[in-house]
């Protein structure tokens, strides 16, 4: 199974040839620092009144969602008491500030927990949400790379040239977003905004790949088989908490697919919605790049957003791109000050015009979208109105290329950057990196075959 076909990702922006290797072969290869908008309250500035505690939280190998979960049975209190700005990389050395309602510093530096580290840093009068950051600093090493140095150098200064001429790199929603063991959170999703609750039960409990162990498998699939929650509770290992809670809430409560669900924490039901919403983006992302229109400059129909005061994009405002606007929008998106989007579908969602506008919507009925399941009957709390996202991440990359202490004959790449709130790293590495040389797409762009 091609992972990145499956959530949306159809080809490279990028022509040149990618430089291979590989990511992750240890977790402080992939460096991840959040840059908050909550910096009055970072760094023992002096903030010290408010409920919430304010705890710099940096970890390694840990998903977010099962460490606040851990963290909350340690600390006997909910999960709804901790609040972040942005779910960080498992497989990764990550650094971010979280939130937690109602507790003492004694309470938090107490807690002992391998590859974690948690500092109060102070308070706030509210709780951190998703969103809540200006953007992420990277680090990433490329590891076991098969080519000289200059080849290597060559080629990454090829790819940045191209970046450079796009405005920056597509801003794809990475696999992360799907799962990155288990890439089904998209269609849960899906399955929720069609009204089948039952089904999106079955998928988050019983949907198994082949990236698991053998027994995960086999009871994930003797559940979606027979429905049978009782006896999937037997054979489910005991790690996977998630998804025992759910079947337990059913087998108190049969057929309450909807309170099922319920169970998960509020962050990753939303999740489920907006993993949805972001495989329908990236098809339309992928369908304008094959269409061969550009990505950091507009064309008539398109529906563009402003810079904010902190300089990140403000999908709520935009305006509409016409002949007579156009010449003075992409003098403006030139300077970093305009950005095209696409939409992030929901039940209100406004779409472009032009052909920007005939993509989105054929993407829309090509894969059966039903906008108005956007308002979810059942789980009225998950209900999305929609929103417009840009389509292009700028960015400015340093890198180095050096020998790979680790890999003998081999080269390693280091690359720099910043990326603004919502974007994903891989979204930029896998460009870089290309998984065997691209083939040409009908736009020149390199696809995935």
């Amino acid at each position: 199974m091609d992972i990145e076909k499956e959530t949306g990702v159809l080809l490279y922006a990028t022509q040149g040839a990618g430089t291979g290797g590989r990511i992750r072969q240890q977790a402080e290869d992939f460096l991840v620092e959040e840059i908050t908008n909550r910096t009055d309250m970072a760094g023992g500035t002096g903030v010290d009144s408010g409920k919430y505690l304010l705890v710099e939280l940096t970890k390694k190998n840990w998903d977010t969602h099962h460490l606040v979960r851990e963290l909350s049975r340690i600390m006997h209190i909910s999960q709804d008491r901790f609040g972040w700005a942005g779910t960080k990389d498992r497989r990764a050395l990550t650094r971010q500030l979280i939130s937690i309602w109602n507790v003492s510093q004694e309470d938090v530096c107490r807690i002992r927990l391998r590859d974690v580290e948690l500092a109060p840093v102070g308070r706030a009068s509210r709780k951190l949400s998703l969103g809540d950051l200006w953007g992420n600093r990277f680090m990433i090493v490329v590891r076991d790379i098969a080519l000289s140095g200059e080849e290597v150098s060559r080629r990454v200064e090829r790819i940045n040239s191209e970046f450079a001429a796009m405005g920056g790199a597509p801003n794809f929603f990475g696999i992360q977003r799907f799962g990155e063991v288990r890439p089904i959170t998209h269609i849960v999703g899906e399955a929720i905004v069609r009204g089948d609750t039952r089904q999106a039960v079955l998928l988050y409990v019983g949907k198994a790949f082949g990236t698991e162990p053998e027994e995960t498998q086999k009871a994930r699939n003797y559940v979606m088989e027979t429905g049978d929650f009782r006896g999937g509770i037997r054979q489910f290992p005991h790690a996977l908490g998630f998804e025992r809670a759910v079947m337990d809430h059913l087998v108190s409560g049969p057929d309450d697919y909807a309170g099922a669900l319920r169970v998960l924490s509020p962050n990753l039901q939303r999740m489920f919605v907006h993993a949805y919403q972001s495989y329908i983006f990236n098809h339309i992302l992928s369908r304008r790049l094959l269409s061969g229109l550009p990505l950091g400059r507009a064309v008539e129909g398109d529906l563009v957003c402003f810079r904010n005061e902190a300089g990140l994009p403000d999908a709520s405002r935009l305006q509409k791109v016409t002949g007579e606007n156009l010449s003075g929008i992409n003098n403006l998106a030139q300077r970093g000050r305009v950005f095209v989007t696409a939409p992030l579908v929901g039940y209100g969602t406004a779409l472009a015009s032009g052909q920007p506008g005939e993509i989105e919507r054929a993407v829309i009925e090509e894969l059966g979208v039903d906008t108005s399941g956007f308002r979810v009957k059942e789980l009225p709390e998950l209900s999305s109105e929609g929103k417009r996202r840009e389509i292009v991440m700028p960015f400015s990359p340093a890198f180095e290329v050096r020998d790979d202490e680790f890999n003998p004959g081999k080269y390693k790449l280091t690359l720099e950057f910043t990326l603004q709130k919502g974007g994903y790293a891989t979204s930029v590495l896998r460009e870089y990196i290309k998984s065997g040389e691209p083939s040409q797409g009908s736009s020149g762009h390199g696809s995935l075959s």
